[in-house]
């Protein structure tokens, strides 16, 4: 549907149009085939340290473009938005937002899941799993083949990803996170630390009462499953179980959205003559269908963020979210 460069073309095209009322920064350069590829990250709303930080990933694998565009899209309209909707100006004076959609432009200006050196950048941080999904948990045998982890060392785009989300965690008093991916499944996953065994992380109790609010406030959504990825399949390496294990006192809520793409195979049999196809909607009222899909879900984790109410749960909401968190997603460890 696009060329190999369009969505840097945009965000870059965004960076310049909207100048005024964001602040842009290139966190890594990477080679590319006629000039340096940016690794580019956007923020917007508050600079004050102590406040939350909602922030949204797309791009880490470069075959999964529709998760970059709806990043894209969504950006443009909160510029849009910024213009005239006094809701918004007041939402972004307590709030910051930021945005890196193309963690691997390398890779999608390949067409390929990995980047130039081959290496899964969601297989890449120096996290070991315990028993893990054979060959799509990660190996270390071959670039050329898929789900390669490295040699052991951080690719650039990983150590810049990681090294940003701990900038803004250490000035921020929450970071919420939404990593867009596609490709897995019939139906669309929120899924959320740990991918590298089936424990609850020190988050689950905030994490529950997301997820409850969510359910509650939109109980129609009909289209999310939420839950540990380990209770799908299990990797070494995962970025988000990487960053969760920092010793850090403010809380770290990563979700990582896998949009269900086999259901627009199913909808578009074609789309499997076509290795884009399986990860993005090819037809254009779908692509403009899974574009505005994620908007309420975006919205509310920015309302949310704002009202700072996973902020000031009490020990005894947490140990009781916690257990309700328990009982859902990890019923096997209950006595």
């Amino acid at each position: 549907m696009f060329a190999a460069g369009y969505e840097l073309a945009q965000l870059e095209r965004l960076i310049q149009t909207q100048g005024q009322r964001l602040r842009a920064q290139i966190l890594a350069q990477l080679p590319g085939p006629a000039s340096p590829l940016p690794l580019h990250a956007i923020e917007l709303g508050t600079d004050k340290p102590g406040l939350p930080t909602v922030l949204f990933v797309g791009g880490v694998h470069g075959l999964e473009r529709i998760g970059t565009q709806i990043l894209l899209t969504f950006l443009g309209s909160l510029m849009q938005r910024l213009g005239w909707d006094p809701h918004l100006q007041a939402m972004l004076s307590g709030l910051r937002l930021a945005f890196v959609p193309l963690v691997n432009p390398q890779g999608m200006a390949m067409g390929r899941r990995a980047n130039a050196n081959g290496v899964d950048l969601m297989r890449n941080a120096p996290l070991e799993g315990g028993r893990v999904t054979p060959w799509v948990g990660g190996q270390r045998l071959s670039a050329r083949l898929p789900w390669f982890r490295g040699h052991g060392e951080l690719e650039i785009e990983t150590r810049a990803l990681t090294d940003y989300c701990r900038e803004l965690r250490n000035k921020s008093s929450l970071l919420l996170v939404l990593d867009a991916h596609s490709g897995f499944g019939l139906e669309d996953h929120l899924w959320f630390p740990y991918a590298c065994h089936h424990q609850p992380g020190r988050e689950i109790a905030r994490i529950f009462r997301f997820w409850q609010l969510f359910e509650d406030s939109y109980s129609h959504h009909c289209h999310y499953h939420c839950g540990p990825q380990s209770a799908v399949y299990r990797t070494h390496g995962d970025v988000w179980d990487w960053l969760s294990q920092d010793d850090s006192p403010v809380p770290l809520l990563p979700f990582t959205l896998e949009m269900g793409s086999w259901a627009w195979v199913r909808k578009n049999p074609r789309q499997l003559f076509n290795f884009a196809g399986l990860f993005n909607p090819q037809k254009q009222h779908r692509h403009h269908r899974i574009l505005r899909r994620h908007t309420i879900l975006m919205q509310f984790m920015l309302e949310l963020a704002h009202s700072r109410l996973l902020e000031q749960l009490s020990p005894a909401e947490l140990a009781g979210f916690r257990e309700q968190g328990v009982k859902l997603w990890y019923p096997e460890l209950l006595p």
